[in-house]
């Protein structure tokens, strides 16, 4: 139905539910018009903007295959690739370009992308750019194209926003519908839908029976956050399935090692966050599971489109936990569904193998007989030159790095934080001692070793240090001994000690001091008291009320009375 006005030159907007084929609906009247390519024309005339590099990637090989008789150049830009193939692609010449808005602008603040001679703008899921937050990059993009343009936006959905972005940027746009304004779900009839209402901690189970059923060829599996698409994917391998996660915190080449992996069938098991739900046309996609339930109905429209392209059949699982029923009944409310009321299920409920089509007995680990995948390390990663760091790592390149085997050191062994070879405290300070009477000469140094010896903390006793101090004299000069200080300032500090600090001679300790220095006074410990029952009351406290004491009235009783008390009458303002 767009073919016709597209190819007459006029600004389109299309709505059709997924897999009907919008790119070949937008691509062939933009190849057609655009023509062979020519030497002399290297400025890109057709531009088509995509909300994610997986729908870049899509969009670009549709195109390649539509205008392979025609030798058209296409040239994919977007993130987490390097800039120096686009750019070189650019300087050779191409003559449409599909990117992501992020990218484009990139290249064009960078004078690589001379938008200047673009004769036609197609939008691609619109409305999946305006909940990304697109919309001002668009409208910087649409500046940037000549007036005299055709404009087209296609998605599967249309929500007021982007009619009044049509009204805005597209001259007198035609509204082309390929079905009824009813819920693109009615129009889905091949597509089974199961909704069921599931704990938590048993989804998981589920899912692992769930990919045991009879006929089941690849499977997407959608969850709500990155961190639960790495959960799934790595209880589903531990159970003996083939699987791989997609979400943005990968990089761009794990991505698409994951799709590419996905679409030769090395794996069969993809789970992804909505990143994954707009533009992945995959054959043999037989069953999608929504793990999470979807934000609102266009997330699951979206979802389950997925399955049941051109024509096949599919079957859709959407997990409801007790906590989303509001969600979902809103979903339900919006695509007239017959689900409100979600069968309360569990793993070894008999309707999940009744209508899944589930060999009785199957269990949530899949037999090894039955793992043939080549898995997901069978798979190259491409080198992408990707930009920035790598923001995601497998968990098989953790492992290796866990078990790579450690480099030997060569260390050398301390004693009290000191190398065997360092003197003791003991000689320390009797050198100290010895060196008293001859003080260092201004211009002499004092090593860093001296320095870390000298405060360091000693607890043996010091018997060297003068004629006249005792051994409790030595231990309470060794445990001062803290702050730095050269020779001269350890005399000051011996003289500090001996002085008592107020001129006084400092008597020696009364206790019983041994010849090793070591004071025997007995440690009294607090007696504990352990009662014989643990209900025994061990403190109580007294009670401290009398019998003259008032017994406080409550709230109650105080507003009662203070409604009964006379009010006073207001007296007349003076003046």
């Amino acid at each position: 139905m767009a073919l016709p006005l597209a190819l007459g030159s006029q600004d389109v907007i299309g709505q059709a539910r997924t897999g009907t084929g919008k790119t070949y609906a937008f691509g062939i009247p933009m190849l057609q018009r655009i023509g062979k390519p020519r030497k002399n024309r290297k400025k890109p005339r057709g531009l088509v903007v995509v909300p994610t590099r997986e729908l870049a990637l899509q969009v670009t090989e549709d195109l390649v295959a539509a205008g392979g008789k025609l030798g058209s150049r296409v040239l994919s830009v977007y993130g987490g690739r390097a800039y120096e193939p686009q750019v070189e692609a650019l300087r050779t010449g191409v003559d449409v370009v599909v990117g992501t808005p992020g990218r484009l602008l990139d290249l064009v603040k960078q004078k690589h992308l001379d938008l200047g001679q673009t004769a036609m703008l197609v939008l691609d899921e619109a409305d999946r750019m305006l909940d990304l937050g697109f919309l001002p990059d668009i409208e910087r993009i649409i500046k940037l194209i000549p007036s005299e343009r055709q404009t087209m936006l296609f998605s599967a959905t249309m929500p007021g926003e982007i009619v009044a972005l049509a009204r805005k940027y597209l001259n007198r746009p035609t509204h082309v519908r390929a079905e009824s304004t009813q819920a693109e779900a009615e129009a889905k009839p091949e597509i089974e839908q199961h909704v069921w209402r599931v704990h938590r901690m048993d989804k998981i189970e589920i899912v692992a029976r769930l990919l045991q059923a009879e006929g089941r060829g690849l499977t997407m599996v959608f969850c709500e956050t990155k961190r639960a698409c790495d959960m799934v994917a790595e209880q589903l391998e531990t159970r003996g399935f083939a699987a791989a996660p997609v979400h943005g915190d990968l990089g761009q080449g794990q991505r698409e090692q994951a799709l590419r992996a996905f679409k030769n069938g090395k794996i069969d098991v993809l789970v992804a966050t909505d990143v994954a739900a707009r533009g992945i046309d995959i054959d043999d996609v037989t069953h999608v599971v929504n793990y999470d339930c979807p934000q609102d109905e266009k997330a699951y429209v979206h979802r389950i489109g997925r399955t049941g392209r051109a024509g096949r059949t599919g079957t859709a699982v959407t997990f409801v936990e007790w906590e989303e029923l509001t969600r979902w009944k809103v979903i339900n409310n919006s695509l007239n569904l017959d689900f409100a009321e979600p069968v309360e299920t569990y793993s070894t409920s008999p309707h999940v193998f009744a209508e899944l089509t589930i060999p009785e007995g199957t269990k949530g680990v899949l037999p090894h007989a039955r793992r043939s995948r080549a898995g997901l390390s069978a798979e190259k990663i491409e080198d992408l030159g990707e930009t920035g760091r790598s923001r995601g790592r497998r968990r098989d390149e953790r492992d290796d790095r866990e078990t790579r085997p450690r480099r030997d050191r060569q260390r050398r062994r301390t004693r009290g934080g000191r190398f065997e070879d360092a003197p003791t405290d003991a000689e320390s300070a009797a050198e100290e001692s010895s060196t008293q009477s001859a003080p260092p000469a201004p211009e002499q140094e004092v090593s860093v070793m001296d320095k870390r010896r000298r405060s360091r903390v000693s607890e043996e006793p010091v018997t060297a240090v003068g004629d006249d101090a005792s051994p409790a004299v030595g231990i309470a000069i060794a445990r001062r001994s803290r702050v730095r200080r050269t020779a001269g300032a350890a005399e000051a500090a011996l003289a500090d000690v001996l002085s008592d600090g107020d001129g006084r001679e400092a008597e020696p300790y009364a206790g019983s001091a041994e010849p090793d220095g070591q004071d025997e006074r007995p440690v009294v410990e607090p007696e504990r008291i352990v009662p014989s029952s643990p209900f025994m009351v061990i403190f109580k406290s007294p009670d401290l009320a009398t019998d003259d004491d008032e017994i406080a009235p409550s709230a109650a009783t105080e507003r009662a009375a203070q409604r009964r008390r006379p009010q006073r009458p207001r007296q007349p303002r003076r003046g």
